[in-house]
């Protein structure tokens, strides 16, 4: 089973790689977002109580997520892999994380972060919210204000699985499929 985790900052392009690879290797994208708002959805014991949380301005706190992977994990198990995407964004997640995927059998593979300088980033965002509407995406001090939370709180996950040999850095600038092709070989060692 390949498990994948996708990192990177906002703008590095994981949504657009992130298809490409599902499509190439078969693998199941989890988005801790899109999987609160389909438990909120089906109205799961889960998805109230991250809905009543989530109303109240709180984050959901990681068990409560980890219960969710936990859940999807249980309902693809004849699954390729996953891609994780937003997720995990601290190490206290990534060792979470890491405890459920071993109580499973299915550790992760590898974690490739997309490395893009931050005036690229500022650039992709500002581009991208012209076309998506989200107000994030169109407003330079909330963009730059993404970054530093990323580069002050995410970015040191990199380092927990880098302890593990499982962690492999990337230049996200350039065209789509380079990209692309580069990450396809970095799956391909696994």
């Amino acid at each position: 089973m390949l498990n994948l985790v996708l990192f990177g900052p906002p703008g590095a392009g994981k949504g657009t790689q992130s298809q490409k690879l599902i499509e190439k290797y078969g693998l199941i994208h989890l988005s801790t977002g899109d999987l609160l708002r389909s438990e909120i959805a089906q109205g799961t014991d889960l998805g109230l109580e991250a809905k009543k949380l989530m109303d109240q301005g709180i984050l959901v706190p990681d068990a409560v997520v980890i219960s969710m992977i936990s859940h999807k994990l249980d309902a693809n198990k004849e699954a390729k892999g996953f891609i994780f995407d937003g997720f995990p964004r601290t190490v206290a997640q990534a060792e979470a994380l890491d405890q459920l995927l071993e109580s499973k059998n299915a550790p992760i593979s590898g974690m490739v972060a997309l490395e893009v300088n931050d005036t690229e980033l500022e650039q992709r965002l500002l581009l991208r919210g012209k076309d998506s509407g989200r107000p994030d995406d169109a407003n330079p001090e909330v963009i730059r204000k993404r970054i530093k939370e990323y580069n002050d709180k995410t970015a040191p996950v990199a380092g927990f699985y880098q302890s593990q040999n499982k962690f492999k850095s990337i230049n996200g600038i350039g065209s789509v499929e380079e990209i692309f092709n580069t990450i396809g070989a970095v799956i391909d060692s696994y």
